[in-house]
């Protein structure tokens, strides 16, 4: 097997709810995503998955809908005032955990066909979190569908700002 692995800035503003730490304030973090593709063969170029294809594909999306956005559990009390106020927010059905993030990240890159097998999400210079499913039989897949759907995103799995009224981003998959 081969891996190529990449890492994407951003920064990112949330809070807890149902908890009882310091996290239940809102704050942010200076994130790290740390994105692994796999693949038993390499294609044409003799690669994975072209770094830059990673940055074009995850990279802009990271940008454009986490980077600097306050994430927010969809019940979050404060959304009603974020949304007066005109701010920037992307609301989801979970707790926006390092763990949850790490996952959403995961599920975008699977949704443009990347050969994902892990993401970790640094939330701090000392903590992180990894999201990789039990098993990566579907990854054969996905290994160059990559090449064939770049340009393609399945809407469902791409969270977006409440300011541009998308709805609530599903990332509770016991639900």
């Amino acid at each position: 097997m081969f891996r190529v692995t990449r890492e994407i800035h951003f920064c990112y503003g949330h809070r807890l709810l149902n908890y009882a730490g310091k996290c239940r304030h809102l704050h942010g973090h200076n994130g790290k995503a740390v994105i692994t593709l796999e693949a038993a063969d390499l294609d044409r170029r003799g690669m994975v998955v072209d770094f830059s294809d990673i940055k074009n594909l995850l990279g802009n999306w990271i940008n454009e809908t986490l980077d600097h956005k306050m994430l927010l559990h969809r019940d979050d009390p404060l959304i009603p005032e974020l949304r007066r106020l005109g701010e920037a927010f992307v609301p989801l059905d979970c707790n926006p955990t390092a763990e949850n993030i790490a996952r959403l990240i995961y599920e975008q890159a699977r949704c443009f066909g990347l050969p994902v097998v892990a993401v970790t999400l640094w939330e701090t210079e000392s903590s992180y979190a990894t999201y990789a499913p039990a098993t990566n039989t579907d990854n054969a897949m996905a290994t160059h569908a990559h090449h064939a759907t770049a340009t393609a995103c399945a809407p469902a799995c791409a969270p977006a700002t409440e300011t541009d009224h998308a709805p609530a981003v599903n990332t509770d998959k016991t639900r």
